[in-house]
């Protein structure tokens, strides 16, 4: 069992950063591949990004590609989710999820945490 708690949300000018962070408990994190995903009101949940357990593959969304970018920390079982450069269409609830297979769709994921809002104003 993994448990997943994010943080770091908020509401933040467009054009402004934000860092999200995910504490996983358990002892297997390293196991997992990390992934952002992210629901916006109205509209189905959307894949942001991944990073395998070494770091050796990250995959990013086409909307957030050089604005986002993900990190890992096996010894302190954290991922992080830094967002700069800001749009107001990147305003949503963030997922931090785990899966034990490198894949960006949401039927793969094992865990899910339980979110954090983003709100981006114009």
């Amino acid at each position: 069992q993994v448990q997943l708690v994010e943080s770091g949300g908020g509401l933040v000018q467009a054009g402004g950063s934000l860092r999200l962070s995910c504490v996983a408990s358990g002892r297997t994190f390293r196991s997992y591949t990390m992934a952002w995903f992210r629901q916006a009101p109205g509209k189905e949940r959307e894949f942001v990004t991944l990073i395998n357990w070494s770091g050796s593959t990250i995959l990013y969304a086409d909307s957030v590609k050089g604005r986002f970018t993900i990190y890992r920390d096996n010894a302190k079982n954290t991922v992080a989710l830094q967002m700069n450069s800001l749009k107001p269409e990147d305003t949503a609830v963030y997922y931090c999820a785990a899966a034990l297979v490198v894949c960006s769709v949401s039927t793969c994921i094992n865990y899910w945490g339980q979110g954090t809002q983003v709100t981006v104003s114009s």
